[in-house]
């Protein structure tokens, strides 16, 4: 039987595509403003990407920080929320507090965020029933990425070998992950990391790939894997090869190797007797009381 996890990261490539065909006109943050994106979670590590493409974009000074991170005080014109839930209570407090421009991407059209945005954009066809969060965080993504002028194409075809090619036992049995990125992939090595802990319950790391030679690259070993997400800094590979560790690196758009990462973190919590759709400890929107 396959779970909701397994099938919400096959359907990706759609979403994106989808995405892509379907960027709003004039909700999302405008060329030459200065942006906050907040989010909390994977939304913060989606914020760290969008952050980096659209200043390399030429779009804008944009800084991504998670909700409760944010600094009070600093001038922007737009802040961008990203919740998958709608209900978070950290980005819900931000938003009701700033009297910046605001806009919102959710999940969900019946939740608070609703009304607590100035803007906001749904995607409800990415939602997901799994706790754990793969189509959505990516498509939001791929949405932010073509209202920056990319082309997806490649993306969305490196995506479907992503979902499709049979994963290497080696990553499956791996005793410990570090994942790495430079530029807008370091906040993908992070959720790489995330999804990894969160359904399989593993021991990753994540790290910008230069400074993984700064002290991290100490824990490279037979049996470990160094994962990069994107192309890798001359030279690394073969230091971490020296260690006797595993070094992948696909080739393969950053956004789609993510989802190779995401398949690993099920096939390790099926391989460890855990249920990827219910990761210990975790509910899908983190809601605190007052």
């Amino acid at each position: 039987m396959t779970t909701h996890t397994e099938a919400e990261i096959a359907s990706q490539p759609s979403c994106w595509r989808r995405a892509a065909d379907g960027v709003p006109a004039d909700a999302l943050p405008r060329p030459g403003e200065r942006v906050a994106v907040v989010g909390c979670g994977t939304s913060w590590f989606i914020a760290m990407a969008y952050a980096v493409l659209r200043e390399q974009a030429g779009h804008g000074e944009t800084d991504a920080f998670a909700a409760s991170e944010f600094p009070a005080g600093r001038a922007y014109d737009r802040v961008l929320a990203l919740s998958r839930s709608g209900t978070t209570t950290e980005v819900l407090e931000l938003l009701s507090r700033t009297a910046t421009a605001t806009t919102a991407i959710t999940a969900d059209p019946d939740t608070p965020i609703m009304s607590a945005a100035d803007e906001v954009v749904v995607l409800d066809y990415a939602d997901e029933r799994s706790v754990v969060q793969t189509r959505f965080a990516t498509t939001q993504l791929a949405l932010l990425r073509a209202s920056l002028g990319e082309d997806l194409t490649q993306a969305i075809a490196d995506a479907e070998r992503a979902v499709a090619e049979p994963l290497p036992e080696e990553l499956v049995n791996a005793e410990q992950f570090s994942f790495l990125g430079t530029g807008w992939s370091v906040g993908l090595a992070q959720e790489a990391a995330l999804k990894m802990r969160e359904a399989s319950r593993s021991w990753t790391e994540a790290y910008p790939a230069m400074e993984y030679r700064h002290g991290p690259i100490s824990i490279a070993a037979p049996g470990r894997v160094t994962w990069m997400l994107g192309a890798a800094p001359e030279g690394l590979r073969a230091q971490v090869e020296q260690t006797g560790a595993t070094f992948v690196e696909s080739g393969l758009d950053p956004m789609a190797e993510l989802i190779r990462a995401q398949r690993v973190a099920v096939a390790r919590a099926f391989a460890r007797g855990l249920d990827p759709d219910e990761p210990l400890h975790l509910t899908r929107s983190v809601i605190l009381s007052s």
